[in-house]
C-alpha cells in the first residue's frame, strides 16, 4: 500500500486499477479490497476486469464468468470493463481476435452497467466501426488517448470520455496538446497508466498514481486555466464515469 500512500500524499482520493488478464483483474480486485478494509488506507480504489488486446486470443470466457460469479462485496469494487480494444502496433494477438474479445466485453459493460475502458492504439477506424456496430457504452473513456484533433472529435461524437495519460507532457507530443484543446471539461479524464509512460520530469522511471499531479499540471497549462480546475472537474468526470461515488470517494482529485 506504499504507492497508495504516496497517491495520498500527493493529493490523490482515488485510483483506478486496471485488468488487462484474467488474472491481473482479480489482482485488481485484491487491492481494491485490500485497501477497503485496511483502516490505515484513506484512499479509495475501484478495479476493472478486461482483457487486453495483446491477451486477446485467450478469449474473453473466463472473464466474463468469474465477473458474473463474484459475489456481492468483490462486485462491487469493479467500476469498469477493459482495458479492451485494438493493438494493430505490435498485434500479439491477431485483429480478429482483438475485434471479437472487444465486442464482448463491449456486450459485458453494457449488461452490468459499467464503464468501459478502450485501449486504440494505430486502429481508429477498426475502434469507430466496432463502437458505431456494437453502441457505446454509456460511460466510455478512451484511455492513454494518443490520437489528435480529428481523433478526438469523433470520439467525443461517439459519446466518448478522452482520458489524458503523461504522453502529454513528452516534448513531442504537440498533437495530443492540440486535441486537448479541443475536449469539453466535461469529457476529460487524466490517469497515469503506470506503471508505463512516467510523466517529465520522471519519465524512464516506474509510474505511479502519485504522478498525476504532473499530467493534470500540463493539461491546465494548455488550456490557461489553473491546476485546481482541471483536478476538480477530472475527478467529477471520474466519479461520474466509474461510479466512484459508490465506493465512497471523499474529496476532489484526479484519478490516477
Amino acid at each position: 500500500l506504499e504507492a497508495l500512500e504516496a497517491a495520498w500524499d500527493a493529493g490523490i482520493r482515488a485510483v483506478v486499477c486496471v485488468g488487462t488478464t484474467l488474472d491481473s483483474s482479480k489482482k485488481a480486485v485484491d487491492i481494491a479490497l485490500e485497501a477497503a478494509r485496511d483502516p490505515e488506507c484513506n484512499v479509495v480504489v475501484g478495479a476493472t476486469a478486461g482483457i487486453h488486446p495483446h491477451e486477446a486470443s485467450s478469449g474473453t470466457g473466463a472473464l466474463e464468468d468469474w465477473v458474473r460469479d463474484l459475489p456481492g462485496e468483490e462486485r462491487d469494487v469493479i467500476v469498469g470493463i477493459g482495458e479492451c480494444g485494438f493493438d494493430l502496433y505490435y498485434e500479439h494477438s491477431s485483429p480478429q481476435n482483438q475485434e471479437t474479445a472487444f465486442r464482448s466485453q463491449i456486450a459485458l459493460a453494457k449488461d452490468l452497467g459499467l464503464a468501459l475502458v478502450i485501449h486504440s492504439r494505430d486502429a481508429w477506424a477498426d475502434t469507430y466501426r466496432v463502437l458505431e456496430d456494437e453502441g457505446v457504452p454509456e460511460a466510455t473513456v478512451i484511455h492513454c488517448f494518443t490520437g489528435g484533433t480529428e481523433e478526438a472529435n469523433r470520439c467525443l461524437e461517439l459519446g466518448a470520455y478522452i482520458s489524458v495519460s503523461g504522453i502529454v507532457t513528452f516534448k513531442n507530443a504537440e498533437e495530443l496538446r492540440d486535441a486537448v484543446k479541443v475536449v469539453p471539461s466535461d469529457r476529460l479524464l487524466v490517469e497515469t497508466d503506470s506503471p508505463y509512460l512516467a510523466p517529465v520530469p520522471h519519465r524512464g522511471k516506474p509510474n505511479q498514481a502519485a504522478f498525476v499531479p504532473i499530467v493534470g499540471e500540463m493539461v491546465a497549462n494548455v488550456l490557461g486555466v489553473a491546476p485546481g480546475v482541471v483536478a476538480a472537474r477530472s475527478a467529477e468526470n471520474a466519479r461520474t464515469v466509474f461510479g466512484l461515488g459508490r465506493l465512497g470517494m471523499p474529496g476532489k482529485a484526479g484519478i490516477g
